[in-house]
């Protein structure tokens, strides 16, 4: 597990009943997290949890619109652990700039919005209106893994 946080971000993870996992490595040749400016970029985040992608398949094809919502939560949650290992407390985001959701899904599904507040639903649980932010969902024929949700973000920071 991550090692224990300070603050006050911490101590709303907690009230949430969320412990942030560590950090997953990249699988490819990329970075997790950047820095430039006042800004942090979070690449993208599958639903990892134990090591393994804990929500497969396609929305309007077995997933159903909930089960999409956990997933983008638990990618929301696996950002913050990103955010996290980078810049040592989530107290140094002063908000959530940008979250962008990519979905798979069958062509005919059009749900994506509501499959993607499940982490924006958690941005705003977490850091109240300096969660609100700006956000693109895209729907996609696959996702690595056969991830069912992968969510980035822009965090400005202090």
């Amino acid at each position: 597990m991550a090692q224990a946080q300070q603050g006050r971000i911490a101590a709303r993870l907690k009230e949430l009943g969320v412990e942030l996992p560590e950090a997953a490595k990249p699988i490819a040749n990329y970075v997790p997290a950047v820095i430039t400016g006042d800004l942090l970029f979070v690449s993208g985040q599958v639903p990892m949890r134990g090591g393994k992608i804990a929500y497969t398949g396609k929305l309007g094809a077995g997933v159903q619109v909930e089960i999409g919502q956990q997933a983008a939560q638990l990618c929301f949650i696996n950002v913050l652990a990103q955010a996290q290992a980078m810049l040592g407390s989530l107290d140094r985001v002063a908000r959530v700039v940008r979250l962008g959701g990519f979905i798979a899904a069958v062509p005919e599904f059009t749900q994506h919005a509501q499959v993607m507040n499940g982490a924006s639903d958690m941005a705003v649980a977490v850091f109240d209106d300096a969660g609100r932010h700006a956000r693109t969902t895209i729907g996609v024929p696959s996702l690595p893994g056969d991830a069912a949700v992968e969510v980035e973000a822009v965090f400005e920071i202090a």
